[in-house]
């Protein structure tokens, strides 16, 4: 199969062509984020979502640019929005000394954060029972056990990007029955 003709393929939700197109680019955009990350966890987690972003948003592509540069652009972008997400949980103080110092914010749960976050929790439960049980095996594997996906390879005998594309699809599909609740 040529790029050009999976990426036509993914546009009309070819789940081959996906796994296809994953395949080909998953190294670019890992190793791209790992020089950058310096962490492989960081950059697998940025590399999925990337994955997951140019995936939602396929139709988008303009077949005019490479589709590696446009894969690059995105993963750059969502590594972009962590490090500011991570930028603005600490806040500057500076002292009468005009020295600069940093203050942590206290973001540990108050009883009532916790007794929210139960009760998210069970709803979260009762959500994920929705899904089919491969997706509910895949997820409780990432989420709950913290697995990482060379565990969860070895634990289900499938290929690592088997184990990636169904995580991606699992959430996905968990959010599309999140979303329908509200």
């Amino acid at each position: 199969m040529e790029i050009e003709e999976a990426i036509k393929r993914a546009k009309k939700n070819d789940q081959k062509a996906f796994n296809y197109l994953l395949d080909m680019f998953w190294d670019n955009v890992y190793g791209f984020q790992l020089k950058r990350t310096e962490n492989e966890n960081d950059a697998e987690d940025i590399t999925i979502q990337t994955f997951s972003k140019a995936f939602d948003k396929i139709k988008t592509f303009d077949d005019n640019y490479k589709f590696k540069t446009w894969l690059i652009t995105i993963s750059k972008n969502i590594h972009i929005d962590l490090l500011r997400k991570e930028k603005n949980s600490i806040t500057q103080v500076i002292s009468k000394d005009d020295r600069d110092a940093f203050k942590v914010l206290d973001e540990s749960p108050s009883p009532e954060d916790k007794l929210i976050t139960e009760q998210h929790l069970a709803k979260l439960l009762r959500d994920i029972k929705k899904l089919k049980p491969h997706y509910q095996e895949v997820i409780n594997l990432r989420y709950f056990q913290e697995l990482s996906y060379k565990e969860i390879s070895a634990e289900l005998k499938e290929p690592i990007n088997n184990v990636k594309v169904k995580l991606l699809r699992a959430k996905k599909l968990l959010a599309e029955i999140i979303n329908k609740k509200q």
